[in-house]
Formats: C-alpha cells, structure tokens, sequence
C-alpha cells in the first residue's frame, strides 16, 4: 500500500518536538514537516499497530480473555498500564479499548499472548503487517514501545500506519473515544487527562489522540485536530518531559494557535443551496432544484470567491420516468485548480400530468396528426360524395 505525500509550507517556527508532521488527509498532503524522516523510538505509537493488527485478528470481539501472571509478568514495572489483575476476565473489545485510551502495556501484552501464543509470535505479526505497508524504517521488537533494540519508525511511517488503522471503523471509533468503561467495571481514559490536570488547557479540538513516552523516546503524541470541521493528523516525536508544561501538549496547542490566526475552512456551496433547476416534463411542478447534500468546502489560508467555477455534470431535464433515488448528475466546483464533486441523486418520484403529456407530449403529435389525417380523409370523402350526387342529378 502507497501513501503518496505531497508538501505544503507553512511557518511553523516555535515547536519543540525534534520530529512533527501535520498533515491533511483530504489533500494528502504534509502541511508542515521537521524530522519526519528521522529514525527514531516512538513509545507507545506503538500500540496502534499493536492496536490494529490484533483487530485483524480477532474472530469475536466479544470472546473473554482470562488475564494470567505470565502475562503480566512481562511487563515492566514503569509501563503504563489500564490496571488488569491477575485473575481478570475480560472481552477482547475491552482489551482493544485498554490498549489505546490508558495505553495499558497489560492490555496488549494480554492481546499478544491470547492472539498470536506469545509477545513474540505477535510481534512477528505487527513486522508482517509493517512489511506488507511498505515501511522501510519501522521495526517492532515488543507491543508496547517501551526502550529496546531494534524497535523504531519515523514519523512519516507512524502516519502511514495511522491512516492506515483509521480505514477501520472500530480503530476510528476507539482512537476517538475519551472514556470507556470495561465488562468487568474497569473505568479507562484517556491519557490526554494524565497531561492535563484539571484541565489546564483546552483540549477540545483534539478529537482523538495517542500518546507515549519512554526515556529514548520522549514524550510523543499523534492526534486528530478538528478545525472548523477539518480535520488534521500532526504527529510528535522526542519532545522533552517538562512536568509543568508537557512539550508535546503544547506543539498541538501551538498548532491549533496557528491555524485559528491563518486558516479557515471555506463553504464554497452551502448544504441545500440551490445550484441550479431542471426543468421538469410533461409534470405538475415546472422544475427540478438540483441542491448539495453537504458542505463543499474548502481548507485555505488564502480565499478568492472570484476564483470558484461551478459545473453540472448530468441531465438536461427530467419527467415522470426518472424514479426518486436515481443518479440526476454531480455538481462540481473547481478552485484554486481542484475540483470538488457531489453526485447528485433525485429526492422523490416525479408524478405525471396526464394533461400536460396528452398536450404537449409526444402523443400529442400522434394525436394531431391521427387528427389531421381524419380530417383530410373527411374532406376527401365528403367532396367524393358531393361529386357522385351531382352526377346522378346529371342522369
């Protein structure tokens, strides 16, 4: 699988992190990068593959899972963990949820073993899966990231990796969610609140987020940020552990600065505005409003309205045979050298006049000219019949 990455350039000057990515999805396009590139730990980003592969390989997310000592026994006593016990009976949807909200190491070491046997046969499964990616600098040697040879990515490839996980509606709806409580009454959240107590800093446009930190790594953080509707991937790597103001909390907080100072996201056409009518055959109504079923909008820092062209795609008009549900067109709006597209689909059935299609349908003409026939007919007989009386009165 590709991702292909095309670059914008924007100023971005006062992050800490050594390695940031941000990144628009619906461009895919990199917005801004430093270090994307460099080869490095990434803590517990790790988990997102860990995350996703075992979503691939789970059967029923509903089957328990018993937690054992030697699972826990791998873990290292300064992991993050959800807080499993031994004895712990919980569903594999739990185990998922624990992996990435708490970034519990119980939780997907628990995975491993009940997955693939062991952390090891598991590990060979995110390295297939990082394979089959086409990551060329991402290796994994454990499912949590905690500090060890032969274990590291880059930021690009962590984004790899996240678009990649996102494709699947369960990891999306997990990677979203702030809190979520267990089958076995557990209550988990999001490590988001570890880095803002008492909620300090406003958080909220971060909609879904994954973060980590070990020692080699620094402290790390992927994210989803909505903007104004938009969304955006900015990934983090080695920013320094300052207990007062984490460096990584504060690069999204920068970012989100930036982009309420320079950026807004354009309605180029509004939901249920009218963008343009057809007209409408042998019908009650004259004509058809062709509208938007959503937003077409647009992400820029630069805003020209006279630039916007506006094209429609489709039929010229409609009557009774077009049924509701069928495809009438797609509106498309080119700015800026791309084009947005929306098909366009008929909202209800179009009804007949039996009047307007006897008058001014196509029977109508057979009808005249059934009409015009009779009446030549009528007159050529009718002149026939005064030619033949008028000889019998010649006799």
């Amino acid at each position: 699988m590709l991702f292909p990455f095309r670059v914008w350039a924007i100023e971005l000057n006062n992050l800490l992190s050594p390695t940031v990515l941000l990144y628009d999805p619906d461009k895919e396009e990199i917005m801004y990068e430093k270090g994307s590139d460099n080869v490095v730990n990434i803590a517990s980003l790790t988990k997102i593959m860990t995350t996703i592969v075992a979503i691939e390989n789970i059967s029923n997310l509903d089957d328990k899972v018993l937690i054992t000592d030697s699972m826990l026994a791998e873990i290292p006593s300064d992991a993050s963990v959800a807080g499993l016990k031994v004895g712990d009976e919980v569903s594999y949807l739990d185990l998922l949820y624990a992996s990435i909200l708490p970034s519990g190491a119980d939780a997907t070491t628990a995975l491993a073993h009940s997955i693939a046997g062991s952390t090891e046969g598991f590990v060979n499964l995110m390295n297939e899966k990082a394979q089959s990616l086409g990551l060329e600098n991402t290796h994994f040697a454990n499912v949590t990231g905690y500090d060890i040879d032969n274990h590291h990515s880059t930021a690009k490839e962590v984004l790899k990796i996240l678009l990649y996980s996102l494709d699947n509606d369960l990891f999306n709806k997990i990677y979203r969610t702030k809190e979520y409580t267990l089958s076995n009454g557990l209550v988990v959240k999001t490590t988001l609140d570890y880095y803002n107590p008492g909620g300090m800093y406003d958080l909220s446009k971060i909609v879904g987020s994954k973060t980590g930190y070990t020692d080699d790594a620094g402290l790390c953080m992927s994210s989803i940020i909505n903007f104004e509707g938009k969304e955006l991937i900015l990934i983090t790597l080695g920013a320094k552990r300052d207990l007062i103001s984490p460096d990584n909390i504060d690069d999204a907080l920068s970012v989100i600065s930036y982009l309420n100072q320079n950026y807004k996201n354009v309605v180029l056409f509004e939901k249920d505005a009218t963008f343009l009518e057809l007209p409408v055959k042998y019908s009650n109504i004259n004509t058809y409003e062709v509208k938007a079923s959503e937003d077409i909008t647009y992400f820029t820092d630069d805003y020209d309205d006279t630039s916007i062209k506006y094209h429609f795609d489709g039929v010229d008009s409609l009557s009774f045979k077009n049924k509701k549900g069928d495809k009438i067109g797609t509106i498309n709006i080119t700015y800026q050298g791309e084009t947005f597209s929306q098909d366009v689909y008929l909202d209800s059935d179009i009804k007949m006049s039996l009047a307007k299609y006897l008058f001014t349908g196509p029977i109508c003409i057979i009808i005249y000219s059934a009409l015009v026939i009779l009446l030549i007919l009528g007159i050529f007989a009718l002149r026939k019949r005064k030619h033949h009386h008028k000889h019998v009165l010649a006799q």
